[in-house]
């Protein structure tokens, strides 16, 4: 069966797929991480954005991002449902949110992850992110982030 599968970017307005979206991220992410107590917040903000991915009419994942200055973007989170990770589904976001980001101009995007999120680390670096350091208790006293960035140049 041929997956019928479409990146949307958020409608600000459109209530139902930011509860969606919210009802998501309390799934995947610890409580501490997760930024659905605030979410209607983040979205308020004129400097970010986010994507989402339907596949057969269903949210599978989205990408959150921004761009603080003129310098540089940030992706702040990227998550894909359980049941529809492995598929590229990840990737597809990545690129998209990447590309949107060049739209900015900005020389450079940012991102945090575990370094124990072998298969997010690895997608990163595929497309072409690279590890600036390791920042001890990022996540928690017991949890480390890589800081990661692309320079547009190194494309």
């Amino acid at each position: 069966m041929m997956e019928n599968v479409a990146i949307v970017e958020l409608n600000r307005n459109c209530d139902k797929t930011v509860e969606e979206i919210v009802k998501l991220e309390k799934r995947i992410f610890p409580k501490h991480e997760s930024l659905a107590s605030f979410f209607h917040d983040e979205l308020k903000k004129k400097n970010s954005g986010l994507l989402y991915l339907h596949v057969n009419g269903e949210l599978a994942g989205y990408v959150m991002y921004s761009w603080p200055s003129s310098l540089y973007a940030s992706i702040t989170k990227l998550a894909v449902k359980e049941q529809w990770r492995r598929q590229g589904h990840g990737e597809t976001l990545l690129r998209a949110a990447i590309q949107k980001c060049r739209t900015r101009k900005v020389s450079r995007i940012m991102l945090h992850v575990d370094p124990l999120r072998t298969p997010a680390v690895n997608l990163y670096k595929k497309h072409g992110f690279k590890v600036d350091t390791l920042i001890e208790g990022y996540y928690s006293s017991d949890r480390d982030a890589y800081r990661m960035y692309l320079d547009f140049d190194s494309c």
